[in-house]
């Protein structure tokens, strides 16, 4: 923020508690101030404002939305029932390859007798993408934090500010 705010904007911002909001203060105050001396006339400031309240809005919606993430009780038996899954699976996954090494055993007995050592390869992959999809989920839970899998909220606020920036040009011209 240092090169966009002054010292004292920026200790004053740093003093509170949501800086955003305390930002957007300190621009519709700015602009009160432009306005008094006559540099902004009465359209652009109404308009700046206007730009400014919508821009308070959707601060408060993104802050909800980050404030509120999934609820962690889904999360929770999301992970015991995949655990659940994971380690009832062999004894699902056995006795079906078992049954089906003695079909494949009546042609190709050697075949058929090693088939069951197949179950654990099976396993080992469907435990495997179980587990992965579960962690995914719980990654993304939290969008907002910053991990290599979140929303890229960074170049979104440049977009945004870019945004703004040609809106004031527009204004100012």
């Amino acid at each position: 923020m240092e090169p966009y705010l002054s010292k004292e904007d920026l200790e004053y911002v740093m003093s509170k508690n949501n800086k955003q909001t305390a930002m957007l203060y300190l621009q519709s105050h700015h602009l009160k101030k432009l306005k008094e001396k006559n540099i902004v006339w009465e359209f652009s400031f109404l308009e700046l404002e206007g730009v400014l309240q919508e821009l308070f809005t959707l601060q408060g919606q993104s802050e909800r939305i980050k404030n509120f993430p999934y609820p962690h009780q889904f999360a929770t038996l999301n992970h015991y029932f995949m655990w659940v899954f994971v380690l009832l699976l062999p004894l699902v996954i056995t006795p079906q390859f078992a049954e089906i090494g003695k079909e494949i055993s009546e042609e190709h007995a050697t075949i058929g007798s090693l088939f069951i050592w197949l179950s654990i390869l099976f396993y080992v992959i469907v435990a495997w993408i179980f587990h992965t999809m579960e962690k995914i989920g719980r990654t993304g839970e939290n969008p907002f934090e910053g991990s290599a899998n979140d929303v890229p909220i960074s170049t979104m606020a440049r977009g945004i500010e870019n945004r703004f920036k040609a809106k004031f040009r527009r204004i100012f011209r």
